[in-house]
């Protein structure tokens, strides 16, 4: 389960966050790229936007889902 007080440092303040179980798979980024960003020098995935439209959100919801490490979580600040 996904804690936000393991949240990664780059993640925008919001709902979404990626915490410190990632491990840098790039799914995430490569599927819902307005959202999510790799740091590939330190090997995670973080939120670099939060989701403004339906299509964000559902992408952002499914990535959640496949996660293969559940490090993406929506229980951030609002």
């Amino acid at each position: 389960m996904p804690n936000k007080l393991k949240k990664m440092k780059e993640n925008i303040e919001g709902r979404y966050y990626v915490d410190d179980a990632c491990i840098g798979c790039t799914l995430c980024a490569e599927i819902a790229a307005d959202n999510f960003r790799s740091n590939l020098q330190e090997g995670y995935e973080y939120v670099y936007k939060q989701p403004a439209s339906v299509e964000e959100e559902r992408l952002c919801l499914e990535m959640m889902d496949i996660c293969p490490v559940n490090a993406i979580g929506n229980d951030g600040d609002i």
